[in-house]
């Protein structure tokens, strides 16, 4: 099966992560050549959080969940490493549910690759809090990269 599309999801949790996402990504994508869609999903609380803290003018302009997301700080500094190594690339910004949101953009970009980062949590931490990267690896309509942070 050919990579044409790998989609690296990312969200507030992954600032701890963004060099290890980068790296995995480029190492699928370079030598593939496939095309990296950077899905950055929001809560509302969170994308109502970042127009405030990115001094967007939401009565002059309307404002896309893309428009946010190409202006956060993890997608830009993502941005900056797929541009470094040639890799094509563009972003998507969704509000709603990380899991649901993530697996519906992997549909409706015919993902071949989801590309997610996470944490170590015990059996019980997931079935008391739910796990977003557990969520995309069951439900996703292609293989899933889990990353992990590193932990020292």
């Amino acid at each position: 099966m050919a990579i044409e599309t790998i989609l690296l999801a990312v969200g507030p949790g992954d600032e701890d992560r963004l060099e290890r996402l980068a790296e995995e990504t480029i190492d699928v994508a370079g030598p593939t050549g496939a095309r990296v869609v950077l899905g950055h999903v929001f809560t509302r609380e969170e994308y109502d959080s970042a127009l405030d803290n990115l001094d967007f003018d939401t009565r002059a302009d309307e404002v896309s969940a893309d428009d946010v997301a190409t202006r956060h700080s993890t997608v830009r500094e993502l941005v900056a490493a797929l541009d470094e190594a040639g890799v094509e690339y563009e972003v998507r910004g969704r509000v709603g549910d990380h899991g649901e949101s993530i697996v519906t953009l992997a549909k409706n970009v015919n993902a071949d690759r989801v590309i997610v980062g996470g944490r170590r949590r015990s059996p019980a931490g997931k079935a008391v809090f739910g796990s977003v990267a557990q969520e995309v690896m069951l439900s996703a309509p292609c293989p899933v990269t889990f990353v992990r942070a590193d932990t020292k």
